[in-house]
């Protein structure tokens, strides 16, 4: 339980995750919840604020998201951003149209009354618009205290409680205010304690494991991506033994990757870690397959087989852990009535309901920048925790068509040079994700005197904040060739070494 909270309603805004996240920078717990849920809330003992998301909908004849009286009768301070903004104004009586000039992008707004929300800011300011309707009107008992250049009224305030309306996106980066809008609403708005601290998080956390779990058991797939392994840091610190990791080594992991693994928790020496090795039945099983979802689902129900077969020889094993963060709860909700699906294993299907354990998921209020802060504090070494993301089904999305056990030998060595060598040229963390791909073609080349056909693999490097969308990163021609050569020349069967650089979209960041 948390004893201070922000709740943001989301309306669908492609930005809701970071309005989330600018909150927990300022130390303070806050919870993304759909619009239907604020209806059926009726305890708001612990909520210090509530913030409206944008979104893509018109308030204009819809009344499909009229905010409840119940939320305005605790004078509990409230901010609405864009699509925010225009449900206070329709509330309050305030008048919106159809913009006739959309504002979008870039705009100048120039503060118009000393409030407590732009604390520290200049009386101009560059900000990010993306709306299409308008309020043309403020409501009665609401004063207009900032506005752009387009005459436009971009932030209103009610004159008796703190209630507020921007139309412009404070979250983004565009708008160049350094954070203080929402550390100002967090701070001196809602007067939060800023409790919530990556110390406290692990003390809660290894306090609530040890109540709920007892002397029972528990079992967590270890995949040695950051989740699995930050959860599997946290519930031995709370229950120690009681812990069983299993990791299945399913022929499409990169190099030395139980190594990697065992590297990373050498500091947690009793943690029990059971490596199965079962590649030559996920590689059988996916003889002669092509499509990629049907890969996928081979995948994952293979995984499932054989971490049930290894689950059952343990002993009172009672509950599953899981490696679940908040985005993965936070898209569970916005795409279903439920907001505690299970997570499909690493995007490749879900454990069966069947499988008759409890779900335990200490990472799910947490975004993954926070686990990543956790698993350090914790003593995961940094290497491990600052991995790039690595898709569940591991090299198998990396091999479009057919998946051969030749073809990911390949695979994994030529990605190995790729990835230390950005380690070495210090491009690593500042990437977002990189990888190779194993394309199913052959390219002629010059060996010797002769002319041979070999395998082209193809360098994938991207810049991304959210993974919504996506940059290829630039890299200085001489790593290219250097990287290049260094392939071709340790990597048999090797002829060719190609960049992809497409951005996301179209393309999207996995080739498959």
């Amino acid at each position: 339980m948390h004893d201070q909270k922000i709740l943001i309603i989301d309306y669908g805004s492609q930005y809701t995750q970071l309005i989330a996240r600018h909150i927990r920078e300022n130390k303070t717990y806050c919870e993304v919840i759909q619009p239907e849920s604020i209806n059926k809330k009726n305890n708001f003992d612990c909520v210090i604020g509530v913030i409206l998301s944008g979104g893509p909908n018109s308030v204009i004849e819809n009344n499909n998201y009229d905010l409840p009286d119940i939320l305005f009768k605790n004078d509990i301070p409230i901010l609405g951003i864009c699509f925010g903004m225009q449900l206070l104004c329709k509330k309050f009586n305030g008048k919106i149209q159809e913009s006739i000039s959309r504002e979008y992008g870039k705009a100048y707004l120039k503060i118009k009354k000393d409030e407590k929300i732009f604390n520290d800011l200049d009386k101009e300011l560059e900000v990010w618009m993306s709306h299409g309707d308008s309020v043309t009107e403020a409501p009665v008992n609401f004063s207009i205290i900032a506005s752009t250049d387009k005459k436009n009224i971009s932030a209103i305030k009610s004159n008796e409680k703190e209630i507020y309306g921007f139309q412009f996106h404070p979250e983004v980066t565009h708008t160049l205010d350094n954070g203080k809008i929402i550390y100002n609403f967090v701070k001196n708005i809602c007067n939060s304690t800023g409790r919530w601290t990556t110390k406290n998080i692990i003390n809660n956390q290894i306090a609530d494991i040890k109540e709920k779990v007892k002397n029972d058991n528990v079992i967590l797939g270890l995949s040695g991506g950051v989740d699995s392994s930050v959860a599997a840091a946290i519930i031995h610190k709370a229950i120690k033994n009681q812990l069983t990791c299993i990791f299945i080594d399913n022929g499409l992991l990169r190099l030395n990757e139980k190594k990697q693994v065992e590297l990373g928790f050498k500091d947690f020496k009793d943690i029990k870690i059971i490596y199965v090795d079962s590649s030559k039945l996920f590689l059988e099983r996916l003889k002669n397959i092509t499509d990629p979802e049907e890969k996928r689902k081979i995948i994952g129900k293979t995984f499932i087989d054989v971490f049930q077969k290894e689950a059952k020889k343990i002993k009172n094993a009672k509950w599953l852990a899981q490696g679940t963060i908040y985005s993965d709860v936070i898209e569970s909700a916005a795409s279903s009535d439920s907001s505690h699906l299970i997570k499909s294993h690493h995007n490749v299907g879900g454990l069966p309901k069947d499988i008759g354990l409890k779900l335990l998921e200490p990472l799910r209020e947490l975004f993954k920048d926070e686990v990543r802060k956790l698993g350090i504090n914790l003593g995961i070494e940094e290497k491990l925790i600052n991995r790039h993301p690595f898709p569940g089904p591991g090299l198998a999305v990396r091999i479009p068509g057919e998946v051969k056990k030749e073809y990911a030998d390949v695979l994994r060595q030529a990605d190995d040079i790729f990835i230390r060598m950005l380690h070495e040229k210090d491009l690593y963390n500042k990437i977002s994700q990189a990888f190779t791909v194993f394309m199913p073609v052959k390219s002629v080349g010059v060996t010797g005197d002769g002319r041979s056909y070999g395998n082209v693999v193809a360098l994938r490097a991207v810049k991304t904040i959210d993974f919504m969308t996506a940059k290829p990163f630039d890299f200085p021609f001489d790593f290219l060739e250097e990287v290049s050569t260094k392939i071709i020349n340790n990597v048999p069967g090797i002829s060719r070494v190609c960049l992809d650089i497409s951005s996301k979209p179209p393309a999207t960041i996995e080739w498959e």
